[in-house]
């Protein structure tokens, strides 16, 4: 099976630090799919400016007592609860990603019947806007109806 994050709504390249921090603004924002374990190792980072950003994740799904369960080296799995994280961070002149925010895409509250078919059809498909309501990069935990997951047919 595989996931593909379909992203939409940019929050753009520049964005206000925390009144608190080493830096007034977050200059060149990026975001990526960071790999499961491993917050140096991201997918596929896009500018914060992109259009749209896509990203498609090889993963399994296994069937449990509790239902369909998905792994991989992208998903996450913390007291239970599985998720994708997108990391959000500086791209300096270097190369050198800095992550200053994290969204986590919630798997556990995806239908079982949506889960069931995306295992079965080989494909499932997550689509959001990443600019969050002060029209910054989007944090915290993503869940319906905020993300909308459907299956689709791997092809």
């Amino acid at each position: 099976m595989r996931i593909r994050i379909d992203a939409i709504d940019l929050p753009g390249l520049t964005h206000p630090a925390p009144a608190a921090g080493t830096v007034a603004t977050y200059d060149n924002v990026h975001v990526a799919v960071q790999r499961r374990d491993r917050p140096a190792e991201l997918l596929e980072p896009q500018p914060g400016d992109a259009p749209a950003a896509t990203w498609t994740l090889e993963c399994g799904a296994s069937s449990s007592a509790a239902g369909t369960e998905v792994t991989g080296p992208y998903v996450q799995n913390r007291l239970g609860r599985r998720f994708i994280y997108l990391s959000w961070g500086t791209v300096d002149g270097s190369g050198l990603f800095t992550m200053f925010r994290r969204a986590k895409l919630m798997l556990d509250v995806i239908p079982a019947d949506t889960l069931d078919a995306a295992a079965r059809d080989g494909l499932l498909v997550g689509r959001l806007g990443l600019t969050d309501a002060r029209g910054g990069p989007l944090c915290a935990r993503v869940e319906p109806p905020q993300i909308t997951w459907t299956a689709a047919h791997a092809g």
